[in-house]
């Protein structure tokens, strides 16, 4: 019988879903990626085909366990994390989904969320899900795809239809069938489940008219699941967790008042505020975090539509980049931006404005304006949005905040971090590892299996590996702040003058 050396992190994200396998110490010991294709069928509608999610999803675990030779038995548990919200609804006899997915930043079901808000509904939604009504969330997704897709309604009054987060859809189908379960962050984001109760309400399913037969049994973010013997051998799945609680965890966000910020494709601030639900009056939203011991906490969150996707799209629509790394040298290239403010508004407004029908603004060009001037006005709007969020965060939570540490894709840029270090006046700790997401999804695995004891052994494995710190006069930081907030009201009344 070999050692249990490894656990699996299945990271599934919005642009690739990854496999990384860690170590006893939290080191990273195989990493495979695979970017999958975006669809964009209509103007504000973002899709995936779900098989596409799974093919890639099952590609690069096996290639990671090949890398290193790694064996099934070799492997404690399989941690699943993921992009949130994202809606899919498949056949339960076949597996075979009926649609494709529809992802988390669309925008189609903007005028159901109008209508909830007409209909009265809007305070039932915070008070029992700690959200704020949003096309975002998976509640209005989950009822168009009934409403459009043929037949649908009728095969999910009969019970014939399973829906599912991103983690439910790759248990389904790495059980084999056998399992149709998410875990309590997950469920938290659709809109549909009482994070007071721990239960899905029967209210607004009956409002989005939902059948309860869609839906997966809730279970705690650290136990198991199910196992599989996809990869040659049974492996338990131990784990899952929407990505940004998954990187709370993996950066030992454990006590009330830590808090991380993720550069991914979207930005997310998120703070643990223990056994405490804080209603939010700043537009930041109330949800489950991940724990290992099987009783709910929760966490205040702030949520960005677009940050890393913004360089993605001066890399892959404008043409201006040929790699997101070249953005740190480009914008040390330039003293500022040149007095340029982009708001990358593409899908709307997140926390703490929550304007949906805001769309990309730039402001402030003048005939001096240079491409380096343009890219680092994008990449500096990522630390704008994040301060918008903190500011509310420090202002509503009651507790004090240490150091903000970072990680996601985009915290590898030194002028990012340097620059929201100085804006936001705080202390920066990026992680040796910035891998938190799927380090948080093997943590809770490997607690859960016993392949780590307990939290102290999972913090010690913890090492900074840079810190940054506030170097600008604050007249500077106030003014930089204040173009920003005209820069905002700019994107906020095209939305409004229609």
């Amino acid at each position: 019988m070999r050692e249990k050396q490894y656990v699996i992190a299945m990271d599934q994200g919005t642009t690739s879903s990854r496999c990384i396998l860690f170590d006893r110490q939290g080191t990273v010991r195989s990493v495979v990626q695979r970017e999958f294709p975006q669809l964009y069928p209509q103007p504000g509608w973002v899709e995936h085909d779900p098989m596409d999610i799974w093919s890639t999803q099952m590609g690069v675990t096996m290639e990671a366990m090949q890398k290193i030779d790694a064996q099934p038995e070799e492997i404690a548990a399989i941690g699943i994390t993921n992009q949130r919200e994202t809606t899919l609804v498949w056949d339960a006899a076949t597996g075979r989904p009926v649609c494709n997915a529809i992802v988390w930043q669309c925008r189609r079901t903007a005028d159901r969320i109008d209508q909830l808000r007409r209909d009265g509904l809007e305070e039932a939604v915070r008070r029992k899900t700690g959200l704020i009504p949003d096309a975002y969330f998976s509640a209005s997704k989950l009822a168009w795809i009934l409403d459009n897709v043929p037949g649908a309604r009728q095969r999910a009054e009969r019970g014939e239809l399973r829906f599912g987060t991103v983690d439910a859809w790759l248990i389904w189908n790495l059980t084999e069938g056998r399992v149709h379960a998410t875990d309590y962050t997950n469920a938290s984001r659709t809109m549909l489940f009482d994070i007071h109760k721990l239960r899905w309400d029967q209210e607004l399913l009956d409002y989005f008219r939902i059948p309860a037969s869609l839906l997966p049994q809730v279970r705690p973010s650290s136990g198991l699941f199910g196992t599989t013997g996809k990869f040659g051998g049974s492996i338990p799945i131990a784990a899952a967790a929407g990505d940004q609680q998954a990187a709370l965890f993996g950066q030992c966000g454990f006590q009330p008042g830590d808090v991380k910020s993720t550069y991914g494709t979207g930005g997310f601030l998120l703070m643990n505020t223990g056994k405490e639900a804080v209603r939010s009056r700043r537009g930041l939203l109330t949800t489950l975090a991940a724990g290992a011991g099987g009783e709910a906490c929760y966490a205040l969150e702030g949520s960005i539509f677009i940050a890393g996707a913004a360089i993605q799209w001066l890399r892959d629509e404008m043409k201006l980049l040929e790699s997101a790394a070249q953005t740190e040298e480009i914008c040390a290239s330039v003293e500022d931006a040149g007095d340029v403010y982009v708001v990358p508004a593409f899908a709307g407004l997140g926390a703490p404005y929550w304007e949906q029908y805001a769309r990309g603004t730039v402001v402030g060009l003048t005939r001096g304006v240079t491409r380096a001037h343009f890219i680092r006005a994008v990449v500096e709007s990522l630390a704008y949005q994040t301060n918008d969020l903190l500011s509310a965060m420090k202002e509503e939570s009651g507790l004090s905040l240490g150091d903000l540490k970072v990680d996601g894709g985009a915290s590898a840029n030194g002028f990012l971090m340097q620059f929201q270090a100085d804006l936001s006046n705080v202390r920066i700790q990026r992680p040796q590892s910035v891998e938190t997401t799927a380090l948080g999804a093997a943590y809770l695995a490997g607690l859960a299996t016993g392949f780590w004891r307990d939290l102290e052994e999972v913090q010690a494995n913890w090492t900074c590996g840079r810190v940054f710190q506030p170097a600008i006069p604050e007249e500077r930081r106030q003014r930089l702040l204040q173009g920003w907030q005209r820069a905002v009201r700019c994107a906020m009344a095209w939305a409004k003058d229609t």
